[in-house]
């Protein structure tokens, strides 16, 4: 039996590997030069850049996923546990999330009296939701409406009425704080006011379970995935963009790739699924352009890669520049979508860390601007964000950098949709609000072609690296169930 997976990305790869330990004839198809999907790689003059993904959480889902096949991590890359995590920079002042929650819980303190303990009470809470989430949610492969019934979901249903904003002002006062803990949930995709409240688990992922650095960066772990999946014999092609997914009498038959047809009993595309949608006649697509137009859909991003000839002072690893107006800016992302007029944005300099990202005595430098999908996106006006980014981390790290620039490059919304066929030039895939959860995402498996199906951050269980391991194994389980 063969299957072929479109795309090469966390899920595709994850599905990959699973299928060919289950014993199918495995071979993934490319669209791009090189592998990895939106966890690409820049290298540059001595740079390297993760172009997607930079945050390495829940290092407890990694484990899962090489343990399924008698590896670990440490097999392939060395992890290293960020101290401090983060930093988050106010207008007034900055707070500094430490690697431990002792650390935190005192600084809590220092800018709200009183606040670590109940910050303690908030993660304990946290946890028992990352331990139903992880060990039970996530594992349900979005069928039924009965996944999500279990003792311990109806235990708390409240909280998939009540939202994380409702759940953090409930127990904390300070903005600053208000916003260091609803700042993780908008790696779901969503306004934490339309988050669940179920879903600070993210805040036991990120207090609790820490933020790690992969030597090398995070495209380490694309690496390591490809090479797993080569010793369990999948075959990779590169430039290979599908232009149809072929069916016959409502069964796959393969896909047609520069010109030619290939044959196979399987299809799973790991590519956006609008774009996967369209690739079949429309009599076989099961959701409609209104249904796709109408769906909440996580940011898009503004995407800076600068190479710095200097160290940089007053900074860490990862940065979080909150000096604005965090509601508004969520408001001009979701609610009213345009270019944020004061935007927050996001500084990574793993350099700092790993001095096999940059030369000697340099820095790698990206720098995200969360916006929203579809916007339009010019040279100038990436040029515009640029000077305001510059001009604001200029002033809150107090220190000049623009004439230490050697080069930079950008990536944004018609990147996005060149180089990955995102729908809308989103980044991040479909929210997870309560509306777009589990069985009411887009399905695993196809209901109008036999043999056809779908993984990644369109589908169960969301946005976010972790849950795209988790959407290859889920996508491969079901595949492997219609075998017997």
């Amino acid at each position: 039996m063969k299957v072929i997976v479109i795309g090469s990305g966390f899920s595709s790869l994850s599905a990959a590997c699973y299928l060919a330990k289950a014993g199918l004839e495995v071979e993934i198809l490319e669209k791009n030069a090189t592998v990895g999907g939106r966890a690409r790689q820049l290298i540059k003059e001595g740079f390297t850049f993760d172009i997607g993904p930079s945050w390495y959480w829940m290092p407890d889902i990694f484990e899962n996923f090489f343990a399924d096949f008698g590896k670990k991590p440490s097999d392939y890359y060395q992890l290293e546990k960020l101290s401090p995590a983060y930093k988050i920079f106010f207008k007034d002042d900055s707070v500094t999330i430490g690697d431990c929650m002792d650390q935190i819980c005192l600084e809590f303190d220092r800018i709200e009296s009183g606040s670590g303990n109940h910050l303690r009470t908030f993660i304990k809470k946290a946890q028992e939701n990352y331990n139903i989430a992880i060990n039970k949610v996530v594992l349900k492969p979005g069928i039924s409406p009965f996944e999500l019934v279990t003792k311990d979901t109806v235990l708390r249903l409240d909280q998939f009425f009540k939202s994380i904003s409702q759940e953090v002002r409930k127990r904390f006062e300070n903005p600053k704080l208000i916003s260091t803990l609803e700042f993780p949930v908008l790696f779901l995709g969503a306004k934490p006011s339309k988050t669940p409240s179920f879903y600070s688990f993210m805040n036991f992922a990120d207090f609790g379970l820490g933020t790690w650095h992969p030597k090398g960066g995070m495209y380490e772990i694309i690496k390591a995935m490809v090479q797993l999946a080569q010793e369990l014999g999948v075959k990779i092609r590169t430039n290979h963009p599908v232009d149809k997914i072929l069916v016959l009498d409502g069964e796959i038959c393969g896909v047609r790739s520069n010109g030619a047809n290939l044959t196979s009993d399987y299809v799973i595309s790991g590519a956006d699924y609008h774009h996967s949608e369209t690739l079949l006649d429309k009599k076989y697509r099961q959701y409609s352009e209104t249904y796709w137009d109408t769906r909440t859909y996580a940011p898009s991003a503004l995407l800076f890669y600068v190479g710095f000839n200097k160290k940089l002072k007053n900074v860490h690893h990862h940065n979080l520049f909150f000096d604005t107006d965090f509601e508004r800016h969520t408001q001009e992302i979701y609610d009213e979508p345009q270019w944020p007029s004061d935007p927050l944005f996001y500084a990574n300099f793993p350099s700092i860390t790993d001095g096999t990202m940059a030369p000697k005595d340099n820095e790698t430098g990206f720098f995200l601007v969360p916006i929203a999908p579809n916007l339009e996106d010019t040279t100038e006006l990436r040029a515009q964000y640029f000077d305001i980014v510059m001009d604001r981390f200029e002033s809150l790290t107090e220190q000049e950098v623009r004439n230490s620039i050697i080069f930079k490059e950008s990536f944004c919304v018609k990147d996005f949709i060149e180089q990955y066929n995102s729908y809308k030039g989103n980044a991040y895939g479909m929210a997870n609000t309560l509306k777009q959860t589990a069985f009411l995402r887009p399905n695993l498996k196809s209901s109008k072609v036999k043999n056809l199906f779908f993984t990644g951050q369109l589908t169960v269980p969301g946005p976010g690296v972790p849950p795209a391991l988790i959407s290859g194994k889920l996508v491969a389980n079901l595949l492997t169930k219609n075998l017997k």
